[in-house]
């Protein structure tokens, strides 16, 4: 994907009601507060992160891992962004890259109009009038401080994110304390109670520790931290992975619910996609560091353009044993992000290459409503 591209909204679609009322319908039928042209909550541009792979005594560079390449999006107040790929494709990244928990290489982020992180003069010069008005500064450490009140994350491993030695209530209050958000014990256990009660847990495991509960009441107290400051954003990182199928449909309802009553917008980073399709109201589709394909869920799933879409959607599992897919295997593994291939990354894979792939980058093409992927061929 390049830069540059522009800001993306879900389309106005359903009752006359909606419409009249200036509100949004988004791909899953949920009427969002977004509306066209509104300015987003959060704007990434030419997002990348490189690592740097060292060797020998003197611990020299010999190489970069790009991570995560030239990835741009918008998301808007209320929305759910899905972003799905295989593992190893910069998915995680990209999402801990937006909220600096890992530094970009490059990029602009912008969260709620203040510049999370600037991008370099190259990419600025490339970017032209996509770039805020005013003088370019990446945030101080303070001021990202202040930022991290609104934007949070949930973390995949409900085992490893919780600090065994520490009880509910100190998890879960950290934040509180830390930010200055509560004059006394008393008001920090009122605090911590009520979000607990929030999430679906009986406020009386305040005192409680982390090996006495299950996984999905262990993400749930992640969910409840992630809460406690009132974000605007949250970065939902593989957060139901790791649990059993019937938990994870209850803690997707949870967030579900959250953000129609408290109008949280998420990235939420997964790689089943029957869940990302339950949830999002758009989808970008990653392959090795860079999105291949985004748009609005119902066109995804219904119209894949990508190749590599189209083998991801194929895998998908069918409710009915007797519906036949024509399934779409892909040969061989992702290359390695330390020496990708040349001309389009999906080449070596793509069962629809033609000599042009090897040679140069797709071009961008667009469809309806938001709707873009980058390949070669024109259908």
């Amino acid at each position: 994907m390049t830069t540059g591209s522009p800001a993306v909204t879900p389309a106005a679609s359903g009752s006359s009601g909606a419409a009249a009322s200036g509100a949004t319908s988004t791909a899953s039928g949920r009427v969002s507060d977004a509306r066209p042209g509104d300015a987003p909550l959060l704007r990434v541009r030419g997002l990348t992160k490189h690592f740097a792979v060292r060797k020998g005594v003197l611990a020299r560079v010999v190489g970069q891992v790009k991570a995560v390449e030239d990835v741009s999006f918008d998301i808007a107040t209320g929305e759910t962004l899905g972003l799905v790929g295989e593992s190893g494709c910069g998915k995680t990244t990209a999402g801990r890259s937006i909220l600096r928990l890992i530094q970009p290489t490059d990029g602009l982020v912008q969260f709620d109009g203040a510049c999370v992180h600037a991008p370099s003069r190259e990419l600025a010069a490339r970017l032209g009038d996509e770039l805020p008005s005013g003088p370019l500064r990446s945030c101080s450490g303070a001021e990202m401080r202040q930022l991290r009140r609104q934007m949070q994350i949930i973390f995949q491993d409900p085992y490893a994110s919780l600090n065994p030695r520490m009880s509910v209530s100190d998890i879960v209050g950290e934040a509180l304390r830390v930010h200055r958000m509560v004059s006394s014990r008393v008001e920090l256990e009122q605090r911590v109670r009520e979000l607990l009660a929030r999430v679906g847990l009986d406020p009386s495991y305040i005192n409680r520790y982390p090996h006495e509960f299950s996984g999905g009441q262990r993400q749930r107290i992640g969910i409840a931290r992630a809460l406690s400051l009132k974000p605007s954003f949250m970065v939902c990182d593989e957060a139901v992975s790791a649990l059993d199928v019937s938990i994870q449909a209850q803690v997707i309802n949870l967030l579900m619910d959250l953000r129609d009553e408290l109008g949280i917008s998420y990235l939420f980073v997964a790689h089943d996609l029957s869940v990302v399709q339950h949830i999002s109201d758009r989808v970008a589709v990653m392959y090795l560091g860079r999105i291949v394909e985004l748009g609005r869920t119902a066109d995804i799933f219904a119209k894949p353009r990508h190749p590599y879409t189209q083998a991801l959607l194929s895998a998908v599992p069918r409710a009915d044993p007797e519906a036949r897919s024509d399934r779409v295997v892909l040969q061989g593994d992702v290359p390695s992000p330390l020496n990708p291939p040349s001309g389009c990354a999906f080449h070596t894979r793509c069962p629809l290459a033609m000599d042009v792939c090897q040679a140069e980058a797709p071009p961008r093409r667009e469809g309806d409503a938001g709707h873009h992927w980058t390949c070669h061929l024109e259908d």
